[in-house]
Parts: C-alpha cells; structure tokens; sequence
C-alpha cells in the first residue's frame, strides 16, 4: 500500500492508504478503518465487533447501533451476515464519514448515519437495538483514548437503549496504558449483566466484551464461517477467541 493523502478533520489527523483493491485510514500509526473489494475481515477489532453483534437472542440481530462509526469497517461485516439487519451510526466526525463515503464504499451499506456527540445523543434517545455497540476512542498525540469514564448515568443510558434479548457489545483497546480503563470496564459488566462474554483475536490488541441476560457461545460463530467465499475471511473467523467472563 502506499499513502495518499493526509487529512486533518476537527478531531484527528488521519493518514490515507491506498493498493489496487484496498483502502486504510491509519491514525496516531494505528489502522483506523479497512475496506477491502474482495474480503471483509481484517484479523482486528472489526471483526470482533461483528462477532459480537451476532450473540444475542436474535441471531441474525434485527438491528445495531453503533457509537462511533469512522469509516463502517465493522458494519461492512455485519451488513454481510445480516443484509436484514438495520444499521444506525452515531460519528461526531462528518469528515471521516465524508471520506469513508468518498473511499470505502459507505454508502452502499445503507447506514442511517446521525453527525453527533455519541454520549449526548444517547442521554435523549428512545429507541432499542438488538445490539448496541460502544467503540468511542478520540485521538490523542501518540494514542487513542476513551471520552469517558464509566458511571451509572452512562451505563444507564446504554442499557436502556439494548432491546429485551439483545446485547451490549464494548470494543477496548488493551494493553500499556489501557488497562486501568479495561479492568474497569470488566469489572463494571460483570457487576451489572447476567452473562458477559469475551471475543479475542490473536492479531489484534483490542478485546470485545459482549454483556447480556443471554450471551451465545462460540458455537453460534461457527454457524457464520460459511457465509465468507475467501479463505483468508473464513480463516480470521475461525480464529477468534471466545469465552465467559468469570
């Protein structure tokens, strides 16, 4: 791959990517989104995130939202698991998805896309997702970081917007530096969900904690791996890493 164009938006710089056939939004030297024309997993968070979307008691879910879209990488994979899946994005970013529209095909994905601070709009909302996912890091200097600390009001409100059977799925960054926010996190579902699941890839340092009164067990991703045609896609799927959080 090689760069072609560095942008500034109001709230990262982020550098462009570009082979014949994919394209990569890369952040503080971190891939940021991926698309790719003839595959859709990446070994990374996204395809973690998928993973997640599908455990609930709807299987595929009937619908997802999503707090913190970039480009779509992850709903691309759902889209592609559940074409009947309605898809909502909340992005504080309107130029990251302007340039995921210009680049990665977002479009296509018939995403209802709302330009808003995730958290604020959250406070107001109404409506139930079979899946609500939280994947909100801002960009800093040398790292990403999480917005917000968890408390009762946050937690509230996610909660409220997962529908009766659904799942509440959150993308955490691991590792030097994030660990006092991922063994809070942990500690924070557990205390609060029946079930709380979590989904590893060996490639990536994120983790995906799946929360909910019934959370399935890696035996429901089995029944996925042959919707991929590529074998590189059904490979990372077949790798991924679940188990219940003690």
């Amino acid at each position: 791959m090689r760069r072609t164009g560095m942008v500034h938006t109001r709230h990262q710089s982020l550098e462009i990517w570009k082979s014949d056939l994919a394209t990569e939004f890369r952040v503080a030297g971190a891939v940021h989104a991926s698309f790719h024309r003839r595959r859709f997993l990446t070994g990374l968070a996204w395809d973690m995130i998928a993973a997640a979307s599908l455990l609930g008691c709807h299987s595929p879910p009937r619908s997802a939202l999503m707090l913190g879209l970039a480009g779509g990488t992850a709903f691309r994979v759902l889209h592609h698991l559940a074409p009947g899946c309605r898809l909502t994005a909340i992005d504080i970013d309107s130029e990251i998805v302007g340039l995921a529209r210009d680049h990665m095909e977002l479009d296509a994905l018939g995403i209802e896309i709302i330009i808003a601070d995730a958290y604020p709009w959250l406070e107001k909302n109404h409506r139930t997702f079979d899946v609500v996912i939280d994947d909100i890091y801002l960009a800093g200097k040398t790292d990403v970081f999480r917005p917000r600390a968890w408390d009762p009001q946050l937690l509230g409100h996610l909660m409220r917007a997962v529908a009766p059977g659904g799942v509440l799925a959150v993308n955490l960054v691991t590792g030097t530096g994030h660990r006092t926010m991922q063994s809070l996190t942990r500690r924070v579902l557990r205390d609060t969900f029946p079930v709380v699941r979590c989904i590893k890839s060996a490639g990536a340092m994120n983790e995906v904690l799946v929360a909910g009164d019934f959370v399935a067990p890696r035996r429901r991703l089995d029944a996925y791996s042959d919707a991929f045609s590529h074998w590189r896609d059904r490979t990372y799927w077949d790798l991924l890493e679940l188990r219940r959080m003690p």
